[in-house]
């Protein structure tokens, strides 16, 4: 079972100069600086849009990110190294004529100018506007809509899935389509920025240019993606709950392990550092809690969130407390670590919370924001198996535990939201997937991305092995989109909305298939293919 070390984290403060000034202050929110009384921009500070997140039946995050150079060199956003404060506004129409609330807070250099408003005393499930105010500079205005009271009786609830946008691999029109799909909430599961270099194939190569390492390398890559016209159309339409994968930090890390072939990041304090740089970016250009801020190279990321007793959701982190993949990672077969019942996915703090959660949930849909697919995917035709050592299949005594925990405590209506494949695929979850007759405990419904791997199409080879192999698997397709997911008391519609290409901007999106869950049905119902 992987284990924090804390020698590893004792020379991570060593080589980050740990205790200084700065560090603390960077945790606390405040500045060591001076305040920039009157601000005057050059540009525009509000080029990174507006954002919110975190809903709960009283309140909202509100986010944005003082950056009028977003790809500045230096790593600040074109921003000096003063304090600024920003005025906001909530109010109950888009006009701004009802404001209900309205405050001021600091946007540090040490937290990259970045705001992070925890607004409270709003009434629940209702939508509001927001936006901020900087020296003479008015941000653009956002939409929020905060969750219902905890008994709330609700009729239905809409909400996106979405995941994996390489910034070189694609456009992001998904993010326009969804920007218009009038939803309640947005899941992003993993995989916001990719950390390697390159320049890509339509002329939106990645700044810096090669694969970031330091802070500033971090700042500078979520200015570039933070600056497209229409991911900040999708953070500005609905409240987002973030979890971040692997590519925000490196490819395929595992706990304290990196995956890198060379020195010096093989080293785990050196990695740690690298760690800590890119869980402080993120935390910078995302809308989330004081809770949830990183110390060093920690970050708390999993955690619930009730809509009503229509739904609720358990978002978990697939990274931080996994031990390193099984047969040194890749695609394998015959790989009897991959069984270990010491090895684990979600660490066992973290597993036990989840467990406990479903088990005290009275919700009627128990939803699980997921990084890396659950379900068994054989990647090999005919009686040679193959695994991906990265997903649950590479922790398969673990997914089991879980699995088997969800069916003991009879959890009601158990659906696990997944990224990362690039793909989409809907299944049934099994406790034992190699017994056909086994009963679905689940369903798993697996989101493309959102520009990643380049244009897709609808079926490729792996997807005709993995329907062949893995009859539990129950559709498939291998475009770019997203996913719509419509709640009722009696059923989840999941929409496949996908687009034609992503290498040029504007293409159409049309829903490839709709699949269904029956509430007290474990599984996929039918599909609308």
């Amino acid at each position: 079972m992987a284990e924090k070390s804390d020698f590893d984290r004792r020379r991570f403060l060593a080589l980050a100069g740990g205790g200084t000034l700065a560090t603390a202050l960077a945790v606390a929110g405040a500045s060591s600086g001076p305040v920039w009384a009157t601000p005057r921009f050059r540009e525009d500070p509000f080029a990174l849009g507006v954002a919110s997140g975190e809903p709960t039946s009283s309140g909202v995050v509100l986010w944005t990110r003082l950056a009028p150079d977003p790809v500045a060199e230096d790593g600040t956003g074109g921003m000096p190294g003063k304090a600024v404060n920003v005025a906001w506004q909530i109010a109950e129409d888009p006009r701004f004529r009802r404001v209900v609330r309205a405050g001021t807070q600091q946007a540090s250099p040490e937290l990259a100018h970045s705001v992070h408003v925890e607004a409270e005393g709003l009434r629940p499930d209702r939508e509001y506007w927001y936006r901020f105010r900087a020296g003479g500079e008015l941000s653009p205005v956002g939409r929020t809509r905060t969750a219902p009271w905890a008994g709330a009786a609700l009729s239905s609830l809409a909400f996106g899935v979405v995941s994996c946008q390489s910034y070189p691999d694609g456009y992001y029109t998904a993010y326009r389509h969804l920007a218009e799909e009038d939803l309640d909430l947005v899941l992003h599961l993993g995989d916001y920025i990719y950390e390697g270099g390159g320049q890509g194939s339509i002329g939106r190569g990645h700044l810096p240019a090669a694969e970031t390492f330091s802070l500033t390398d971090y700042r500078i890559r979520y200015g570039q993606y933070k600056s497209d016209t229409d991911l900040k159309a999708a953070h500005a339409a609905a409240p987002w709950l973030v979890v971040l994968d692997d590519h925000e930090v490196e490819n395929n890390w595992a706990g304290d392990v990196s995956q890198a072939d060379t020195e010096p990041d093989q080293d785990p304090a050196v990695f740690l550092q690298r760690r800590a740089a890119a869980f402080q970016a993120y935390y910078e250009n995302q809308p989330l809690r004081r809770v949830q801020r990183p110390h060093g190279p920690d970050m708390r990321l999993h955690r619930r969130v009730p809509y009503g007793r229509l739904a609720e959701f358990t978002m978990v982190d697939t990274r931080q407390y996994r031990d390193d993949q099984a047969c040194g990672d890749g695609l394998r077969s015959g790989c009897a670590d991959r069984l270990d019942p010491t090895r684990t996915m979600l660490g066992e703090e973290q597993e036990a919370w989840v467990l406990r959660g479903l088990e005290r949930s009275r919700a009627t849909w128990n939803l699980l924001g997921n990084q890396v697919f659950m379900m068994q995917a054989d990647h090999l035709d005919g009686e040679e198996r193959g695994f991906g050592m990265d997903t649950w299949d590479g922790y398969a005594a673990a997914r089991r535990d879980l699995l088997d925990g969800v069916r003991r405590r009879k959890v009601d209506n158990f659906v696990v939201l997944t990224g990362d494949a690039h793909r989409s695929v809907a299944a049934d979850l099994k406790v034992d997937f190699d017994d056909p007759d086994a009963p679905a405990v689940g369903t798993e419904f697996l989101g493309t991305s959102v520009s990643s791997g380049g244009n897709g199409q609808d079926m490729d080879t792996l997807g005709h092995t993995w329907l062949r192999e893995n009859p539990h698997m129950r559709f498939h397709n291998a475009q770019r989109g997203y996913m719509r997911c419509e709640l009722t008391p009696g059923r989840l519609r999941t929409d496949y909305r996908v687009l034609g290409q992503v290498t040029t901007p504007g293409a159409p999106v049309t829903t490839r298939a709709s699949v269904y869950v029956e509430a007290g049905r474990s599984g996929v119902a039918h599909v609308e293919d």
